[in-house]
């Protein structure tokens, strides 16, 4: 007599179909995928995913393409970090796909607007880096537990849970898709000199061209870095900080912006480009795509390896609990969409990392794929995902390989402890 089908083969069954149903070929560095999709998705023509995230990756581009790749609409909507979060919590059925950094979910999850995502109905979990799966790097080698290490976030015990599991377990909280080692932008032709140390960051030989990040979680771990480099404050985490640690690094930020010190603070990477193009600052927190955009200016400009390492960060992608039916169906192909390759080039070219980079490859060419993932020099012009050139031929990412970037991570994106004693403190720096 055939065995009763237990939830765990049903699953693999569900998740086998799934897989059928996404599946295309790979034709080549930038194009869409081939095959059935579309008219296997006519049942979801009338539905419209709604994705909010950050500037970096809620990009018009992949709206696009995944529309032509799915047969359904995909509504992108950028919102700053605080609002999206704040919407998500306020106002969550206004969203569908909520993308943002992994430690962000920290603030959202217990509000019980998300639902988990079972592993089976992702396609891409067993080609996943093991940053996420298991908190290591490839090769097996630990990283760096200051902050939100994203292994952490990343399981919940079932699909209505309001917190994290404690490891590995069948339903995640989000598909992650990327992530990546943030150090500072540099102008080395108003600079003139090697930027080795966070420390810069407040050397008053710079006052008034330095500029910071003002989102509180990300701000306060840069100008932590650049404290403890300076030898002025010594913490016990960074990524932990006391309420004593939070008031002397606040502290310190005031009298610095009453100093004039600050140039200026963003929140959008938009934001960090114009007055950092124009001269204006010289050195200031930055993300990738700011550093690629300038680049294709032909404008000089650094994103050095630090000697104390690099702020890490990942992002992912959630669903909000009021998705049901066929949208919520329409979800999952979009997450598998996702990271089967093709966003995984586009962000490639922004400096991202892919969270499944075997799919990223097939999409990228062997110059493009040795210059990003394997620190080697490239042997054509670097280009950014719209074709500008960013670099010449000849030109090598400046830490290493992925492995050596990832690998010399100091401190993670995070929410502390005291979260709502740093926001307060934030403000009142800000207001200064």
């Amino acid at each position: 007599m055939d065995k009763p089908l237990t939830r765990r083969d049903f699953n693999k069954l569900v998740s086998t179909a799934l897989g059928v149903t996404l599946a295309g070929t790979f034709i080549g560095c930038g194009r869409s995928q081939e095959g059935g999709s579309k008219r296997s998705n006519a049942k979801f023509k009338d539905i419209t995913l709604r994705h909010y995230g950050p500037s970096y990756s809620a990009i018009s581009d992949i709206a696009r393409q995944a529309e032509k790749d799915l047969g359904f609409k995909i509504e992108i909507q950028v919102e700053a970090t605080n609002a999206l979060i704040n919407r998500a919590i306020n106002r969550p059925d206004t969203i569908d796909i909520f993308d943002l950094d992994h430690w962000a979910y920290r603030l959202v999850l217990p509000h019980g607007v998300l639902q988990g995502i079972p592993v089976s109905k992702y396609k891409w979990w067993n080609e996943t880096l093991p940053l996420f799966v298991k908190g290591t790097l490839p090769d097996g080698k630990p990283l760096s537990s200051q902050g939100t290490m994203p292994f952490t976030v990343q399981y919940l015990e079932n699909l209505e849970s309001k917190s994290f599991a404690s490891g590995p377990t069948d339903t995640i909280a989000m598909a992650p898709h990327m992530m990546n080692a943030d150090t500072l932008g540099v102008r080395p032709d108003l600079i003139n000199r090697p930027i080795k140390k966070w420390s810069e960051l407040l050397n008053s030989e710079l006052a008034g061209r330095v500029a910071l990040v003002n989102i509180p979680d990300i701000g306060i771990i840069d100008a932590a870095l650049a404290f403890e480099s300076a030898g002025r404050i010594k913490y016990r985490n960074k990524g932990d900080m006391t309420r004593e640690e939070i008031d002397r690094t606040i502290e310190n930020l005031i009298k610095l912006k009453q100093s004039g010190h600050f140039h200026s603070f963003w929140s959008t990477f938009e934001a960090s480009i114009d007055s950092f193009a124009s001269g204006e600052v010289v050195l200031q927190s930055m993300w990738s795509p700011a550093i690629i955009e300038v680049s294709t200016r032909g404008i000089p400009v650094d994103y050095p390896s630090l000697e104390e390492g690099y702020r890490g960060w990942a992002a992912g992608l959630g669903i909000m609990g009021h998705v049901t039916g066929f949208k919520l169906e329409a979800a999952y192909e979009y997450l598998n969409w996702y990271n089967s390759g093709w966003v995984g080039a586009f962000i490639a070219k922004q400096g991202y990392y892919s969270s499944v980079p075997e799919t990223a490859k097939k999409f990228l060419t062997d110059d493009e794929w040795g210059y990003w993932y394997e620190g080697k020099p490239a042997a054509g012009p670097i280009t950014d995902p719209h074709g500008k050139v960013a670099g010449k031929s000849g030109t090598t990412r400046v830490g290493g390989t992925f492995s050596d970037r990832m690998g010399n991570i100091a401190c993670w994106n995070t929410v502390m402890s005291e979260n709502d004693y740093l926001v307060k403190r934030w403000k009142e720096f800000i207001a200064a």
